[in-house]
């Protein structure tokens, strides 16, 4: 391995082809052929909820935790010592618990970590402007052009990052690099925590080919079922098929298929890649028939996703209402306004009238809403001469929302019931707001971000 270029991830020194770091000793060492050739980076934070509750309690440093809501919850993530006892993300919690029965459960702080996260991102931003955010704690670089500007490769400009966020920030990074977005993808996954791994171009179809096929971006379960009927399991099979006979049996599916299965991916680092929906949801711990207290939680939730939207600067023109069945049946139902809306009230109006016509005495372990067909703020909520009493409500929000900011966001509320009639609607249509139900008996793989109020975190 003589002269393929190599340093060391902790000194960030040359290293020769020695196994250790002769200058500090350190087995970190990151070698490739194609080392300073590469430019394209997925950057993904360990198990990230779980590092900033160690980072912030010293007490946590050495145990198992699992961040998520109760007993009836879903795990958001857990950390290393929990995820070698089985515990993973989306695990329903009383499962993760008969695994780790002496994991320490922590209340997820989404304000918390949104505000650690941008402190990450800031640091990606320091070397280029090329970032595409895929959550608060991952994203792709491009740093291709970069080395003038920064003095070295982009292998050791992202080390040097890994090496800083650690240090300063108190979380560790994982880092792929590889000639495009999918294959980076994958090498940040291969080294985890604290990893840099690097997948050449020339290595990238032998690199892929035993792996299963669900390894492509987008092959889900369904996906990977109709292939393997076809005669496709491992990503082998795909590139034994010409891009022809895949296009013709999967269409448009089937030629990016075969692409990415010779490790070609074309798609840029997109800084500008668009939030399309902004939502959340709630786990009870018991589960609910009463329409009354599923109407408290929903304006509850209504309240925090208009804080999300007016913090981000974004308003919808759709709401959508989501509810889970006790027997896990996920129903989803969605009206479209004629004005896009950031308003709680506006929103917690419109899903409580989608709410009533599904509690028919079904009981339900989670609700959640969401705003989709994102707008600019500046055209939400216009001022409408007919409902007088709605525009006083938004002001009144507004005004509100102003005190909350000064003085805490515990200081001041609207009750519920100065907000909404006393009395139940009528489950029926709002001929004046046409809506697009549709729904799944599929049980959600989304990750739960919140937790039932007053849900206390479990301590050892």
């Amino acid at each position: 391995m003589a002269g393929t270029p190599a340093f060391c991830r902790d000194c960030l020194n040359d290293v020769g082809a020695a196994p250790r770091c002769p200058h500090c000793g350190s087995p970190r060492l990151v070698r490739h052929a194609e080392l300073d050739e590469l430019h394209i980076a997925h950057i993904d934070c360990d198990a990230f909820y779980a590092a900033v509750e160690k980072r912030d309690d010293p007490a946590l440093r050495d145990v198992p935790v699992i961040i998520g809501g109760g007993k009836r919850g879903v795990v958001s993530t857990a950390c290393y010592l929990a995820r070698v006892r089985g515990v993973r993300s989306a695990m329903p919690m009383f499962k993760a618990l008969a695994l780790c029965p002496e994991a320490t459960v922590v209340k997820p702080n989404m304000a918390k970590y949104v505000a650690v996260g941008r402190q990450i991102r800031e640091r990606m931003l320091s070397l280029t402007p090329l970032v595409e955010p895929l959550s608060i704690d991952e994203a792709f670089l491009d740093l291709a052009g970069t080395q003038r500007l920064h003095g070295e490769s982009p292998a050791r400009a992202l080390a040097r990052l890994a090496r800083s966020i650690e240090a300063e920030i108190g979380v560790t990074i994982s880092v792929g690099l590889a000639p495009n977005k999918f294959l980076a993808k994958i090498a940040s996954d291969l080294d985890k925590p604290r990893g840099f791994a690097v997948i050449g171009s020339t290595e990238a179809a032998a690199f892929l080919a035993p792996r299963g096929v669900g390894t492509i971006w987008g092959v889900g379960k369904a996906t990977q079922e109709r292939l393997a009927r076809e005669g496709y399991r491992l990503i082998a099979d795909l590139q034994a098929a010409d891009e022809t006979t895949l296009a013709r049996r999967f269409g448009a599916e089937g030629l990016r298929l075969a692409r990415l299965a010779r490790g070609i991916d074309e798609r840029r680092v997109n800084p500008e890649r668009e939030t399309k929906s902004v939502s959340t949801e709630t786990t009870f711990d018991v589960d609910i028939s009463d329409f009354r207290t599923l109407e408290q939680e929903l304006y509850a939730l209504s309240r925090k996703l208009s804080d999300r939207l007016k913090a981000a600067g974004h308003s919808g023109r759709t709401v959508t209402l989501k509810l889970k069945t006790a027997d896990f049946q996920s129903i989803t139902r969605a009206r479209s306004l004629e004005d896009p809306t950031r308003l709680a009230h506006r929103i917690f109006e419109h899903a409580r009238e989608l709410l009533a016509k599904e509690t028919d005495g079904r009981r339900f372990r989670l609700i959640g809403v969401g705003v989709s067909e994102l707008a600019d703020p500046a055209l939400a909520d216009p001022a409408d001469l007919v409902d007088i009493q709605g525009a006083k409500r938004g002001k009144a929000e507004l005004a509100l929302d102003d005190l909350r900011a000064r003085f805490g966001k515990d200081i001041i509320d609207r009750g519920i019931l100065l907000d909404a009639p006393r009395r139940r609607p009528a489950a029926q249509p709002n001929r004046n707001a046409p809506d697009d139900f549709s729904s799944t008996d599929t049980a959600s793989d989304k990750v739960t971000s919140n937790t039932p109020p007053g849900a206390a975190p479990r301590r050892k």
